[in-house]
């Protein structure tokens, strides 16, 4: 019900999760202009470009994930509620997933090839873009629990954010870039479900300690 209801409230407001997109796609468009269309150089910074444009294009609609619960009550009644406080952060964050990485996700193919990635570099980009953005969503999740008390936290959760998800940005772009990808691919892998695991425990007691429910 939760995972519905956020889905729907993103439907309904589109712009919120169509400003991060048309982030992703401008600045991914400008950078054969500024480093000039040499297939060669694009190819070498295509990975790079793209998971850090995925990486700043998931912060920037982190405040979403907490925000108008709070404002609105739904958080005090997530809180009082006798479900598992984590079952609902996770269809929180499955529900920032599909609204805000899932068409990053869609869309990364095209930049793939607008910026000269080779064919077998972008079936590897491909599986590495679910993994790296949804330790994006779940690393998003707890920033923004930590911060959910406070105002205009909307820079302070993404600088908090940014640092927690280099890991993911170095494993992701070392596969794509690997001649063989699967030892990096299977450190990003082991990445997502330790995070999978850890960060909504960690997201609930953020949640909870902040609000003053125990």
């Amino acid at each position: 019900m939760l995972l519905r209801r956020d889905l729907l409230l993103a439907a309904r407001n589109p712009g919120d999760w169509l400003t991060p997109l048309i982030f992703f796609l401008l600045v991914a468009a400008v950078f054969p202009l500024a480093v000039g269309p040499e297939p060669d150089t694009l190819r070498r910074i295509a990975p790079g470009v793209i998971w850090s444009l995925a990486l700043l294009s998931s912060l920037l609609s982190q405040d979403a994930i907490f925000r108008s619960d709070a404002e609105d009550g739904v958080l005090e009644q997530l809180l009082l509620s006798p479900q598992p406080l984590v079952l609902a952060v996770l269809a929180k964050t499955a529900a920032h997933w599909l609204a805000y990485c899932a068409p990053l996700v869609l869309l990364a193919p095209l930049l793939g090839v607008w910026l000269q990635l080779p064919a077998d570099s972008l079936g590897v980009l491909l599986l590495t873009l679910p993994l790296g953005t949804g330790i994006f969503s779940l690393l998003a999740a707890f920033c923004a629990a930590l911060l959910t008390g406070a105002r205009r936290s909307h820079f302070l959760g993404a600088l908090l954010a940014l640092p927690l998800c280099l890991p993911a940005v170095i494993f992701a772009a070392a596969t794509v870039t690997a001649v063989t990808p699967a030892a990096p691919l299977l450190l990003l892998a082991a990445l997502f479900m330790l995070s999978l695991t850890v960060l909504p425990i960690a997201t609930a007691t953020a949640l909870r300690l902040g609000s003053g429910f125990r």
